[in-house]
């Protein structure tokens, strides 16, 4: 079954709980098999569910697969992972990879988790984040470092670190992910998955509303297919049948219509450069979309990048000071600096001492962007740029120093505001020099993803990045899926999968 299990995404096993050739229970007892033989190598999962997993995949034919049970959905017994971010699980530990959450259990689902659970995705585990999701790597102190399967000395990504890494080693089809600046995308690229953000409102809401409204969910995928079906299923259009006319699953079926004028961006956006790895990916999607009958056309975005990068880290950083500061209206405790990694709590000081009087004209740069971009997106269907400026990095790469968390205790107590901006602007060239090309879409609310085609000489996957207005996300799933007949991905595994079967 282990073999059997690699060889479909979840639309394949959902058909074979349908056919009933396989149970949910075999399902679920594969995922976890591969679960408990790949986590110590990878720590992608960080809370097991197992039992009340069992339960559920043994009530999947209850009462002839009524909406409550995993019978009735499209993908009934698939097992999923959510990310430990923000969208509460009902009796779940919502830790957010941070000392402070540990013990947090969440009381309800999440509107989003409810739209899971009725596509009948058995959840089994949550996976591994960093500390309120903040860095573009995936390495909290509460629950350590997570692994890339296609080298364990790798960075999965971030923050939907986890999530990948569990997709990249074969423990689930797809898992849950989120975005708020590149965190569904960066995973992807270092994995070798699937990975689209939506619009921005295409989805419920989850979290705490925040300033910007920089963040979406969805889900990491081995398949284009899954992506759509699973989009179809949380923003809309889970009451018509898969793939009919007018869902994103279905537009994967449609003729592809006239080539679309893809603007082709070199920009390496926030980050100083592109490496060779990149830019050899880079042209590679522009040869094979070339190829497809699609027109290519070189275009500089023209865009005020240091603005965009200070309005970006004027946002994050009154988010991190939100998610530090006012915990207490979650937790019921007071926050304290022990409970919190260093670059999260000096973040949230330096929200706390710029936000109230720079927030404004952050927004208004957002808004400026967005209307660029949009103006932009006009003229072309597709926007074809960088995920990231170079191959995964090493694990503990971009981890501040001995003399860089030094200067950072210094500025979260003294919060001497020259020395607060000194130390932003160094943190963010740190996390920019590698992470970033995904914030931008973001900032504008469009969506976004980031496509599996190409591997450099060591065997690292690299992903290229897509762009289109706002809610075109068939274009965008149509175009993945034309790009995945061209240059199949699916059947392309890291070793560690192949070590664990």
């Amino acid at each position: 079954m282990q073999s059997d299990y690699l060889a479909h995404d979840a639309i394949g096993l959902a058909e074979l709980v349908k056919k009933r050739e396989v149970s949910a229970r075999e399902l679920l007892d594969v995922a976890i098999a591969r679960a408990e033989a790949a986590n110590p190598a990878i720590n992608a999962i960080v809370v097991k569910d197992y039992d009340a997993a069992r339960r559920r995949a043994a009530r999947e034919f209850a009462n002839g697969g009524s909406p409550e049970q995993l019978g009735a959905g499209p993908l009934a017994g698939v097992p999923y992972l959510i990310k430990d971010l923000s969208t509460p699980v009902a009796g779940l530990r919502m830790s957010m990879g941070s000392r402070h959450y540990r013990h947090l259990v969440a009381k309800e689902d999440a509107p989003l988790i409810t739209l899971t659970r009725a596509a009948g995705l058995n959840i089994f585990g949550k996976t591994n984040t960093p500390e309120i999701g903040l860095m573009p790597y995936t390495e909290p102190e509460l629950f350590g470092p997570c692994r890339n399967p296609w080298s364990l000395d790798h960075t999965p990504g971030g923050s939907s670190g986890g999530a990948a890494a569990a997709v990249a080693a074969g423990i689930v089809p797809l898992a849950h992910a989120s975005d708020g600046g590149g965190s569904i995308r960066i995973p992807a690229s270092c994995c070798g998955l699937f990975g689209l953000k939506p619009s921005r409102g295409r989805q419920p809401p989850f979290g705490e509303p925040m300033p910007g409204e920089l963040s979406a969910a969805h889900a990491v995928s081995r398949s284009v297919r899954d992506s759509a079906l699973l989009l179809d299923l949380t923003s809309g259009n889970a009451d018509r049948p898969p793939g009919a006319p007018g869902t994103f699953l279905g537009a994967l079926a449609e003729p592809h219509g006239k080539p679309l004028h893809i603007a082709y961006v070199t920009d390496p956006m926030l980050a100083p450069t592109l490496s060779a790895d990149v830019r050899a990916a880079l042209e590679d999607a522009a040869q094979l979309a070339t190829s497809l009958g699609h027109r290519i056309e070189p275009v500089s975005l023209g865009i005020d990048f240091g603005a965009v990068r200070n309005a970006y880290l004027m946002i994050g950083a009154v988010v991190a000071e939100s998610a530090v500061f006012n915990a207490d209206r979650i937790t019921g405790r007071k926050p304290t600096r022990d409970e919190f990694e260093v670059t999260t709590w000096t973040m949230a000081h330096i929200g706390r001492k710029f936000g109230e009087r720079s927030l404004p004209a952050a927004l208004d740069e957002q808004r400026r962007l967005t209307a660029k971009l949009t103006d932009l997106l006009n003229r072309y269907d597709v926007l074809l740029c960088a995920t990231l400026a170079s191959a995964p990095i090493k694990i503990g790469e971009m981890q501040p120093s001995a003399f860089e968390a030094l200067q950072m205790r210094v500025v979260s107590t003294l919060r001497i505001e020259a020395l607060m901006r000194k130390l932003l602007n160094e943190t963010a060239d740190k996390a920019f020099a590698w992470a970033g090309c995904t914030e931008l879409f973001n900032l504008t609310g469009q969506p976004a993803m980031s496509v599996p085609l190409y591997w450099n000489t060591r065997g690292l996957p690299i992903g290229v990045q897509f762009a289109t207005r706002n809610g075109g996300e068939a274009t965008l799933l149509r175009l993945a899926a034309q790009l995945e007949a061209a240059r199949p991905w699916f059947n392309r595994r890291p070793p560690l999968m192949y070590a664990r079967e």
